[in-house]
């Protein structure tokens, strides 16, 4: 049994996430958990809503309500919604907890002794009418390399390109909209990145060849632009204080560490938050302390979409080695292109695109969970558009899963009554489906230990279709004609298929997984994972267990449906 510590990128606190943001990094964080649990391997999914920031003061100011109020009832809603689509954290803690203020000072500390932060005087934007410098973010104008004209002052949203708010080509105060803008001089702690800059090459070099191409290459570009000294504190009100027995000064001050500094230390404070609710029995640092992990040493993945990729590659690799304690670094980068909405961006504002509440609004978790992994925006971005959701949920769900296990059970109930029936004894057609069968489950495996998500879920489909074309080839409504017994072992052969999609489908479709288990009367329901040689025998339900029919697993959607939804949310852009 190994143990698998995996975290998806921290989700903002600002507003709920769209349909892209579940699908480069919580959502297949999910199935993957669940993937090697079902195997027998211990895992820690951690993950955390990332709280400070701009952003998070700006929209608790629209609201009228403490910056520490509007982050509580965020991460509630977040949390509500995650729960809604099944995702199995382990914890899902704040980065603002106790725990992350604690590890986040004791890393500034330890990189200041090992001389690798430096308090520097800088030129940043104020702005008079607000009364206050302003943080990066609380700029915005034009983007100079792109011309996109709602530019954040310290990253373009459109091209992705790092900037700073002197960058920016006709600039103003996210606060009040106002253009005079002055620049004065105050100090800041500058992370010495550039000292770092070969020991980072040299763990980048030594990890990349594993990683997917995307994570890799990023990175790579990251590190022959080259590393540049980064401030790491920020005028803000909500934040992670700078410890006061460190820089006295800049603590009267009341800076505070920049999120892109303490957002990734909480998947540390997380798990401590998680440790800290049952300290008897969780130890946090035997998962994130490599020399307390003893002889189980730890392999730590990491989900998340292109974007992120340069502060997980490189520029928290810088801090972790920086602090020159023994702490966990990521062994593998799982890195997600871009879901896409008919080809442009999800908007809130335009009413462009459906945001996860709305999802879970319109169908339950598992038609989602599925058609976003067989979608995957993993070799290149990919697009959500509503004929492609409706086509592959009435093919694949509706159809392919669905209607094999009501034609199977409901049959079977009609002609032999609510026990498995007996029948004879396998024959040459269904040693020729166990055979098939146990080389698809070999597939999925293969693509699931690869992190290959859309091949994964294209060996469970394969897996699906050959229960349809086994039940096609005996068609047991004939059989039972001339050959009860016959009829009777086709049935009993597609109940023990039925009992292996369960299982094995569970990392995707969790719920549905369980309805279809729970179909039949066994001893122990049970979703341990079934191994190709022991999917052959397709023999885990017993002749004579009990069984019920379970409601339809999918419904079919409409036409009517789809041009509701095109309606309500947007379909091809004019």
């Amino acid at each position: 049994m190994a143990r698998h510590l995996i975290t998806s990128a921290l989700p903002y606190i600002n507003g709920i996430k769209h349909l892209g943001n579940m699908v480069g990094s919580m959502l297949p964080a999910d199935v993957y958990s669940r993937y090697l649990r079902q195997r027998g391997h211990d895992v820690l999914y951690i993950c955390a809503t990332d709280e400070h920031g701009t952003p998070a003061e700006l929209a608790a100011k629209e609201q009228g309500i403490p910056v520490a109020e509007f982050c509580a009832q965020a991460h509630d809603a977040q949390k509500a919604v995650y729960d809604g689509f099944a995702l199995a954290f382990d914890y899902f803690g704040r980065s603002s907890s106790p725990q992350n203020r604690e590890i986040t000072q004791h890393f500034a500390r330890r990189l200041n002794e090992n001389g690798f932060i430096e308090e520097r005087a800088i030129r940043q934007v104020y702005s008079p009418t607000d009364g206050r410098f302003l943080p990066d973010r609380y700029v915005e104008g034009t983007c100079p390399h792109c011309g996109y004209d709602k530019a954040r002052g310290d990253q373009c949203e459109n091209c992705t390109r790092v900037l700073d708010p002197t960058d920016l080509i006709n600039p103003r105060s996210a606060i009040s909209g106002s253009t005079d803008l002055e620049v004065r001089e105050t100090k800041h702690l500058f992370l010495l990145q550039s000292k770092l800059q070969h020991e980072v090459e040299e763990w980048v070099a030594a990890h990349e060849e594993e990683w997917p191409q995307l994570a890799s290459s990023i990175a790579r570009k990251w590190l022959t632009e080259g590393l540049h000294d980064r401030a790491i504190t920020r005028d803000l009100d909500w934040g992670v204080p700078v410890p006061a027995d460190t820089w006295p000064e800049l603590a009267a001050e009341g800076k505070v560490f920049y999120v892109w500094f303490d957002a990734p230390i909480e998947y540390i404070g997380a798990t401590k938050e998680w440790s800290d609710e049952d300290p008897e029995n969780r130890d946090w640092k035997s998962w994130w302390y490599e020399s307390d992990a003893g002889e189980n040493p730890v392999r730590y993945t990491e989900f998340m979409a292109k974007d992120n990729v340069p502060f997980h590659t490189v520029m928290f690799p810088a801090t972790e080695l920086g602090i020159r304690e023994p702490w966990k670094m990521v062994d593998y980068v799982k890195a997600f292109n871009w879901l896409t909405y008919y080809g442009g961006k999800f908007s809130t504002s335009q009413k462009r695109g459906v945001f996860t509440d709305q999802a879970l609004d319109i169908l339950p978790a598992d038609y989602w969970r599925y058609f976003l992994i067989a979608n995957a925006p993993e070799s290149d971005d990919s697009s959500f558009t509503w004929e492609h959701f409706t086509a592959t949920v009435n093919k694949d769900l509706a159809d392919t899963l669905g209607n094999f296990v009501n034609r199977v059970l409901s049959f079977s109930k009609k002609r032999f009554g609510d026990e498995v029936p007996a029948g004879a004894a396998a024959g040459e057609a269904e040693t020729r489906l166990g055979e098939q069968i146990a080389e698809l489950l070999a597939e999925y495996e293969t693509q699931m230990e690869a992190l290959q998500f859309r091949k994964a879920a294209a060996a469970l489909r394969a897996l699906w279709s050959a229960g349809n074309s086994y039940l096609e080839e005996k068609a047991p409504w004939l059989e039972i004609k001339t050959d009860k017994d016959a009829a009777a072992l086709t049935l009993r052969t597609a109940m023990n298929l039925i009992h292996l999609y369960a299982v094995v489908s569970e990392p995707l479709i969790p719920t549905t997984s369980k309805a279809m288990r729970q179909a039949f009367a066994l001893t122990e329901d049970t979703a341990t994972w079934v191994t190709p040689e022991e999917a052959r025998a397709l023999d885990s339900v017993p002749t004579g267990t009990p069984f019920t029919v379970p409601p339809v697993l999918f419904a079919k959607l409409t036409d009517e449906d789809l041009e509701n939804y095109k309606e309500r949310f947007g379909g091809e852009p004019a």
